[in-house]
């Protein structure tokens, strides 16, 4: 059995750390129009305990009461033009359950706290509409009901799915040697896995559909290969013990016949695997180097068209190197503010990333979220947002997204950009996310299967 470490002392330490801090006044402008610090007198691991502790409260105390799970957007200020302020996101409550892992490890909840909030979220998924086992993008956190996340797009999502099982299944890890309650708990995660009808979703072809839905069938018509933010989906079907893929899926499907390995080289770097089956520049959004790996440790992982470390820390070397190149010439951009991902923006939720696609917005989940893969780049940002520029943080961490050049940002929140950051933080302190879900026996069946390669598999 894993020994929990329940640490009042740390979590009563962070808390009070937050609440002095936040007790401050509020913040000044010097002359430069600088902000000045209300967290400056804090080390860097004061830092990062402080914004675990913000990010993880996301799930925790914002969460959709009957639930148990993330809301899909948090707006500080009030304002949700779809009124749908109870809406419960699958992937992001995917994040959610891991960051919720974190908590218990640094000491903010009991593991008692955790496993009630679990039993709560695992009995609302059992019930919940799924479609062939898959759940959709979007659920009505009072009902279970599907809220449909476009017209067509009201069924099962895989992707969405799939960062809920990567959830769970770390989740299952940590407490399948505990007592019978948490034996329990494990079990019906077990069931809830087993249910997902990832073959189903191949239509009898050699790639994986993202959609299906019960009144328009196929027709998002969404086939999901080369190189994205979805190998974990691949990874997950070609493990699964009840509804698995074959090998031919993934190889032909995912990675185009080795198409997928068609690289480009990007200041000074090569994109290891081929971006452009989705962008119009080399490099994409930096979510990609994030989604997939909250579980899946890429360090030494291998397969035939990828180093998935190189391929992961050169993405996020690339935005660094782009931010210091600032070639539209936006304010702010540099060593201490660099990252872009898929965020809200002046113009709405975009896609930002280097290019074409850049609109001046830095999204803070971005550059956080690297800090496995760059450690010391990821640090400054991360002192920067505390120490000058803190207006942009909130109870919940750093707000969405912000632009200088612009003169914008709105105090919201997206549960897909904030679950990253205590989760990734976690792997590079202390790996804890990466260890549970590499130990799962179907996970490691399933990258064998594939031909990965990792030095947790052996």
């Amino acid at each position: 059995m894993r020994k929990t470490r329940n640490r009042p002392v740390v979590f009563m330490l962070v808390s009070l750390l937050i609440l002095l801090a936040m007790a401050c006044s509020n913040p000044k402008q010097d002359n430069e129009g600088q902000v000045e610090s209300k967290w400056a007198g804090l080390s860097d691991n004061e830092l990062l305990d402080t914004i675990q502790y913000q990010t993880f409260q996301y799930f925790w105390d914002a969460a959709e009461p009957n639930s148990g799970m993330a809301r899909e957007r948090i707006h500080m200020d009030g304002v949700y033009p779809q009124n749908d302020q109870d809406v419960i996101t699958l992937g992001g409550s995917g994040f959610g359950v891991m960051a919720i892992l974190v908590g218990i490890e640094r000491g903010y909840i009991t593991r008692e706290q955790a496993l009630t909030r679990y039993q709560t979220i695992v009995g609302f998924l059992a019930t919940a509409d799924r479609f062939h086992g898959a759940w959709p993008h979007w659920l009505e956190g009072k009902t279970g009901k599907v809220k449909p996340f476009s017209k067509k797009d009201d069924g099962g999502d895989l992707v969405e799915t799939a960062f809920m099982i990567q959830g769970l299944l770390t989740v299952a890890e940590y407490f399948k040697d505990g007592n019978a309650e948490e034996k329990q708990l494990v079990a019906d995660i077990n069931q809830l896995w087993k249910e997902v009808e990832w073959d189903w979703y191949t239509q009898g072809e050699e790639v994986l559909y993202w959609h299906w839905s019960p009144n328009y069938g196929w027709e998002m018509n969404f086939p999901v290969g080369g190189y994205n933010e979805c190998l974990i989906m691949y990874v997950l079907a070609a493990s699964s013990p009840t509804h698995p893929i074959e090998p031919a899926v993934y190889h032909k499907g995912w990675a185009k016949d080795g198409k997928i390995a068609e690289d480009t080289i990007y200041y000074g770097m090569s994109s290891v695997l081929n971006f452009y089956e989705h962008n119009d520049d080399p490099t994409g959004p930096l979510f990609w180097a994030h989604y997939s790996y909250l579980g899946l440790n890429p360090k030494g992982l291998v397969d035939q068209y990828a180093d998935y470390w190189k391929l992961n820390q050169n993405h996020a070397l690339m935005h660094y190197e782009y931010a210091l190149d600032n070639p539209k010439g936006f304010d702010g951009y540099g060593e201490n503010q660099w990252g872009l991902t898929s965020s809200y923006s002046m113009r709405g939720y975009a896609g930002h990333h280097p290019g074409d696609a850049d609109l001046g917005v830095i999204s803070p989940t971005a550059a956080l979220s690297s800090f496995p893969y760059t450690p010391q780049e990821s640090m400054q940002f991360l002192r920067y947002l505390y120490t000058e520029a803190d207006s942009l943080i909130g109870p919940y961490g750093p707000y969405d997204a912000y632009s200088h050049s612009s003169n914008w940002y709105l105090p919201r929140y997206l549960a897909i950009d904030q679950g990253p950051i205590p989760v990734m933080i976690e792997n590079y302190r202390s790996g804890l996310p990466w260890d549970l879900f590499m130990k799962n026996e179907d996970i490691r069946n399933g990258l064998k299967k594939l031909g990965f390669s990792s030095p947790e598999m052996n």
